[in-house]
């Protein structure tokens, strides 16, 4: 790929998470030259477990990651929601045909495995750790970076993959995140003594008056994840991590159905505050554009929030291959693109949230049972390289 046919196009991108590396590879598939700017100084047990529809597994499978997804994946069959305090089923969502309808599986995995399997894809020097983006500078020909420990990039277009709290981002506006008023508890837990109902290749969603609790198994089966969601009107605390208390978890759920094993056997939890933006800036200018929750950040209700990163990788990817010549065409192009349907995935999310929080008791009352059978088409069908 090269700009006005003189160079080869290169693009710099700022965060090493699932939607930067994605666009690593994407980009280097395409013939696209980048390099990957990283903060920290080594990838480490990236969160928890995260659920992957087939919007964005098909995507995976283009960069040629299909056998290794599926052996570190659980294909789920099912999306359950029940009521909270009764573990009455309120609604049953099959996903056993999801490969005929919609070309891929839906896939129950850690962000660890994934993010391993991501980085696996990438030379070594596609990665630079240790690089704090500090500022950046554009020009009409080239957009440049610098990082804290002093040293700078130049490229012809610079991607803030770089996560809510961006720094590509913060360089164009100062829009810092709000706290949404839920915060989470995050366990995994080992499948091996774990009840059945545990275990089995399904999300679980169990839904009740100001908190919710899901859990599904990853690694192959061999761990379960949950994470268990309250309403909270306040987060005091400095970081938006930090270490849980597996006996508040359990005081927050203790007249459910049946939670107490699972929550007891976590040992340890973490505890995290939601927090999102409003959608007020621009994602793109001429040189820089943003992507996955430097761009949209959502609340992780809809299970959206990696696979919605990762159609904007391939977007932007799709973008620069047909527009390259022409770089701020190709990122007006993608923005035009992505921005509806990732607005309406973050508004999507939102309501889910309300929903499950809610104190109906009849399935009627509950917009999530229908609102996810009429949107599945509507999300797992959706190519995001089809701009």
């Amino acid at each position: 790929m090269t700009v006005g046919d003189t160079k080869p196009l290169e693009v710099a991108v700022v965060g090493a998470g699932i939607t930067g590396l994605t666009l690593a590879a994407a980009l280097r598939r395409a013939g696209i030259g980048v390099v990957v700017y990283e903060k920290t100084n080594a990838f480490g047990d990236i969160g928890a477990g995260i659920q992957l529809a087939p919007n964005a597994v098909r995507l995976l499978h283009r960069l040629g990651l299909a056998d290794a997804l599926a052996a570190v994946s659980v294909r789920s069959t099912a999306i359950e929601i029940r009521d909270g305090h009764t573990g009455r089923v309120r609604d049953l969502i099959s996903l056993d045909d999801c490969e005929n309808r919609y070309g891929a599986p839906y896939y129950l995995l850690t962000r660890f495995d994934l993010h391993t399997l991501l980085a696996s894809q990438l030379p070594n020097d596609v990665v630079q750790l240790g690089k704090a983006c500090v500022s950046v500078t554009e020009s009409d020909a080239v957009v440049q970076c610098r990082f804290a420990d002093g040293t700078g990039a130049e490229a012809d277009v610079l991607i803030g993959a770089d996560g809510i709290r961006s720094a590509v981002r913060g360089a164009r506006m100062d829009d810092r995140p709000d706290y949404s008023g839920y915060s989470v508890y995050r366990g995994l837990v080992d499948a091996n003594g774990l009840p059945i109902s545990f275990t089995e290749p399904r999300s679980v969603i169990w839904t009740g008056t100001d908190r919710h609790f899901v859990c599904y198994p990853v690694a192959g089966g061999r761990m379960v994840n949950f994470v268990a969601t309250v309403s909270a009107q306040a987060w005091g605390a400095e970081s938006w991590s930090e270490p849980g208390e597996v006996d508040d978890v359990l005081d927050a759920f203790a007249d459910w159905d049946s939670l107490r094993p699972l929550i007891e056997a976590a040992g340890t939890v973490t505890r995290w505050g939601l927090h999102v933006r409003e959608d007020g800036l621009d994602w793109t200018t001429d040189r820089t554009a943003l992507a996955g929750d430097a761009a949209h950040p959502m609340l992780p209700f809809t299970a959206q929030g990696a696979g919605q990163g990762i159609e904007d990788a391939v977007a932007l990817t799709a973008a620069l291959t047909r527009h390259g010549d022409n770089v701020p065409l190709a990122l007006q192009a993608y923005e035009q693109a992505r921005r509806p349907r990732a607005v309406k995935v973050q508004t999507l999310s939102r309501d889910m949230a309300r929903t499950f929080h809610s104190n109906a008791t009849e399935p009627q009352q509950h917009p999530e049972a229908r609102l996810a059978s009429d949107s599945l088409d509507w999300l797992f069908n959706h190519d995001a390289e089809a701009l």
